[in-house]
């Protein structure tokens, strides 16, 4: 199925950069030169630590001096070449030089190419020559090989663990876990030692800043729960967003969350950053990002999602948003948006919002608290205002441009993303948490209204600017 480096079957050319192809002699050079520039780097006595972690502006000191020293070697082997009679490199495989360096000191060396293509969605790498690239339309093709080999593949993976996130994180056999967010947003998972091969799995998620009515364009949702959404989130209703693996979850987080005014002061909490709001500040004056930490070589200094969750509300937070329940923060989480964090969010894994309620409470019995289910149903109905499920649906045809389906970046139609439920949360009786689903899905699987939101909630998205239209209000379908 590959062909050569960097290549895939023959339906499709490999990738390219600059609009040159990478072949095997192009990345050779690139390598070679790739060391020559570190040790100029590391030696140079008014660079800032050569291409180790630094603050941005040191970073881009050092990322314009590598690029300055790829053009000189480049133009002394020109001319070189020309004084010996031969030709020198064409301008365009010079171009992808530089490039491919950069990227190999600055960035993920070749698996660079795919991040910054706009079309790739997804990217899975089994050692060193197997990676298979998933595309915005669902096409999956294989390359390879994007390293030299296993070790060179696993020192690349050391190298952005040490230079991206908000501290460094070990990849090695005691640490054979990484969770890491790139500088694009694109979110990278690498294990060793506990598979045969290095692996690595990147979701190119970048850090867009969608807002309620971008989502209402692709077809996520319809004009009136767009409304009713952003009412609740100005009426400080705390969210539960749920849905299944790239369904949008983040993606409809952040859309909520542009809804928050400037004035309000945002936490927000994560495994792996990945919501981007604090760069946001336009938007987000006052927002503060925070990153779960894995202990240090000694076995200490370890700082767990609950622990940052109790350390945000001693911040004066306005709002607290958790990136994704995973486990035990589930417990501080739901006291936090009981106990003064009003507006608050969140997002879950689930295959439907009736099952959010069971996977919350798993993770609650599992917490250090150990809350049977009666409890952690008290502390969810006092805590979850609405559940909000995403779902996605395989577009029927390649003609379908009606809004049901979005546009890959190739050309083809993707599968959509839509809000299939929404579910009121209004008490607890024992084993059960009770809710009105007040959006189910529809014939399309999209959502559609369903039972009337309370009287008293009706009332506070009506304060808030909220005026369901006559569909909506009939609750009749």
């Amino acid at each position: 199925m590959t062909a050569g480096l960097l290549t895939a079957g023959p339906m499709t050319a490999g990738p390219t950069l600059s609009g040159a192809r990478l072949d095997k002699s192009l990345v050779d050079k690139a390598r070679s030169l790739r060391a020559s520039v570190a040790e100029l780097l590391v030696t140079a006595p008014e660079l800032p630590g050569g291409i180790g972690k630094a603050n941005a502006a040191a970073a881009q000191t050092s990322r314009a001096a590598a690029r300055d020293l790829v053009l000189e070697l480049l133009d002394r082997e020109a001319v070189a070449l020309m004084t010996s009679g031969q030709d020198p490199l064409p301008a365009l495989d010079e171009r992808t030089l530089v490039e491919l360096v950069l990227a190999m000191l600055f960035g993920l060396g070749l698996l660079q190419v795919f991040i910054d293509d706009e079309s790739v969605e997804n990217i899975d790498v089994n050692g060193a020559d197997i990676a298979f690239v998933t595309f915005a339309n669902g096409e999956k093709l294989r390359y390879g090989p994007i390293a030299e080999n296993d070790d060179e593949l696993v020192a690349m993976i050391r190298s952005a663990a040490a230079r991206f996130g908000l501290s460094e994180r070990r990849f090695d056999a005691a640490q054979p876990e990484l969770d890491l967010r790139l500088p694009d947003g694109s979110r990278l998972s690498a294990v060793m030692a506990v598979t045969e091969r290095p692996v690595i799995d990147i979701r190119r998620h970048r850090l867009s800043d969608h807002t309620l009515d971008d989502l209402l364009d692709l077809g996520t949702l319809d004009e009136d729960l767009a409304r009713m959404l952003a009412a609740a989130v100005r009426a400080k209703r705390n969210i539960l967003i749920s849905g299944a693996m790239n369904s949008g979850k983040t993606t409809l987080l952040r859309a909520l969350a542009a809804e928050i005014g400037p004035a309000e002061r945002i936490v927000t909490i994560e495994q792996a950053l990945e919501l981007g709001l604090d760069r946001q500040t336009d938007r987000h004056p006052d927002c503060v990002a925070m990153e779960a930490r894995l202990a240090n070589t000694e076995g200490v200094g370890a700082i767990g999602m609950a622990q940052l969750v109790r350390r945000s509300l001693r911040m004066n937070a306005s709002r607290v948003i958790v990136g994704e329940v995973l486990g035990d923060e589930v417990v501080p989480m739901l006291n936090a948006m009981s106990q003064g964090r009003s507006g608050s969010m969140a997002t879950i894994h689930a295959d439907d919002s009736a099952r959010v309620f069971r996977r919350l409470a798993a993770y609650a019995i599992q917490a250090p608290e150990r809350l049977p289910l009666e409890a952690t149903n008290l502390l969810i109905a006092g805590a979850i205002h609405l559940v909000v499920h995403l779902d996605t649906a395989e577009c029927p045809t390649a003609s379908d441009t009606a809004g049901s389906c979005d546009r890959g970046g190739r050309g083809r139609p993707r599968p959509s993303r839509r809000i299939a439920s929404v579910r009121e949360v209004v008490g607890a009786d024992g084993p059960l948490v009770i809710t009105n689903e007040v959006w189910r899905p529809g014939p399309d699987g999209r959502g559609v209204p369903a039972a009337p939101l309370r009287d008293a909630t009706t009332a506070l998205l009506a304060a808030h600017g909220y005026e369901p239209s006559s569909r909506a209000s009939i609750g009749a379908w």
